[in-house]
């Protein structure tokens, strides 16, 4: 992650729309699928830290990244671990695998590390079509859609919740993204700046309110895709 970008992420991701609206979907998807609390949680790329005090509502829950800066700044708040030696009931995995170029083999390993009927829970950014500078500026090998990501999910991991979301927002946004890309606009140190309050409520509502939907059927497109897989 570029270092601009990163600081706008850990002055912003409290109180921005898109960070607070996964937070609410990320949890109420939790209460559904984890049948209890006090589990063994990883957060695997744990970045600026923005699900951990979330995750910590559900279980002990140990952080693990690999960027230095991101490790010190996690270091003052959470358990950082430097290593991944025991098994989880569940390993969070969000906007993760698509900075990871074996991504197949992540899973494997992610996999060793499950307790049995653990799940892991995974969100990536989706279609190539709205890959633009973003994506590179912060390393990402890639974007997905469901036939991409479903090839990468190892054996004997069932899956339990798959489906696009960030869906209300898919076309304004996505119109956004694709002129950005045509005119070669760099964008990533503004994306991840607070907009006004107005602005950010709005999108907070629209986003957040896709919490309702997901806890009970699958969407057929959006911003980004969600699995939940569990070990058998």
């Amino acid at each position: 992650m570029q270092q601009q970008s990163y600081q706008n992420a850990i002055k912003g991701h409290k109180e921005h729309w898109w960070w607070k609206s996964r937070k609410i979907i990320f949890s109420s998807l939790l209460k559904k699928y984890i049948p209890k609390n006090n589990i063994k949680i990883l957060d695997f790329g744990s970045g600026v830290g923005s699900n951990l005090k979330m995750l910590s509502k559900f279980g002990k829950c140990d952080a693990f990244e690999v960027n230095n800066e991101a490790i010190y700044h996690l270091k003052k708040k959470y358990n950082v671990i430097k290593k991944i030696k025991k098994k989880y009931d569940l390993i969070f995995f969000t906007d993760t695998l698509e900075h990871i170029k074996n991504d197949k083999k992540i899973l494997i390993f992610l996999k060793r590390h499950l307790n049995k009927n653990g799940i892991i829970f995974i969100t990536v950014p989706a279609f190539n079509l709205l890959w633009t500078s973003k994506d590179e500026a912060l390393n990402h090998f890639r974007r997905y859609n469901k036939r991409s990501l479903l090839n990468v999910i190892p054996k004997k991991l069932k899956i339990i919740k798959f489906s696009y979301f960030n869906t209300l927002l898919f076309f304004p946004l996505s119109i956004i993204l694709i002129l950005y890309k045509i005119l070669n606009i760099s964008f990533v140190n503004k994306a991840e700046v607070v907009p006004n309050k107005l602005v950010n409520y709005i999108l907070l509502k629209i986003f957040s309110f896709e919490e309702k939907i997901l806890k009970n059927t699958d969407l057929s497109f959006g911003l980004s895709l969600l699995l939940i897989i569990q070990k058998e």
